[in-house]
């Protein structure tokens, strides 16, 4: 009787040992605890990267700022000179028709993409230009029609606006839409000259 009590205590000690053996094992094996952010995300998703900051979208807004179309007074513009030199380089040229954002002659902040005729330069980033429209008012000695062209989807006819000025910024340009003809661009500064007395190049 005494031999087997001896043996159960051996048993019990072997199995004490054996006990925290194993109870080492489990906490070495056990995942490193995650990182405060890792915690903090929703489970099965990767915690978010820091956001990087917006890039300025290529479609801004040309309406307002120092890019914006603008009204000229043509009798102070001293410095216009009137050029026929066009290509189709992605920019304004003399002698384009191009599409641009024009405000109204009221310049409330109002204003609507129209084509505009290039004449001239007038600084390093900027063009002078006269609006194309395609509604005549007969009796009115400031519109000369020049006909249709592919700058109008529609093969309407268009006069040029020859008693409002405009400078057009080569980032308010919208499209270029066509070269007007050297006959045609001829005719328009003609009737600029005489209006105005401007040179031509």
């Amino acid at each position: 009787m005494a031999k087997n009590f001896l043996w159960r205590v051996v048993e019990l000690g072997i199995d004490a040992i054996l006990g925290s053996e194993n109870s080492k094992r489990g906490r070495a094996s056990k995942p490193p605890r995650p990182s405060r952010g890792a915690r903090n995300a929703p489970q099965g998703q990767a915690h978010p990267a820091p956001a990087t900051p917006a890039h300025r979208s290529e479609s801004a807004d040309v309406r307002f700022g120092t890019t914006a179309t603008i009204e000229v007074d043509p009798d102070t513009a001293h410095d216009v000179r009137l050029e026929y030199s066009p290509h189709q380089d992605g920019h304004p040229d003399a002698g384009e028709i191009v599409w641009t954002w024009v405000p109204y002659v009221e310049n409330d902040g109002r204003g609507k993409d129209r084509p505009v005729l290039v004449i001239g330069r007038h600084t390093a980033e900027r063009v002078y230009a006269v609006k194309l429209t395609s509604k005549n008012k007969p009796g009115r000695d400031d519109r000369l029609g020049i006909g249709s062209g592919p700058w109008d989807s529609s093969g309407r006819a268009s006069w040029v606006d020859i008693d409002q000025l405009y400078s057009v910024h080569h980032d308010g340009l919208r499209r270029e839409a066509a070269a007007l003809d050297l006959d045609r661009f001829t005719r328009v500064v003609a009737a600029l000259q005489a209006r105005f007395g401007w040179s031509a190049r």
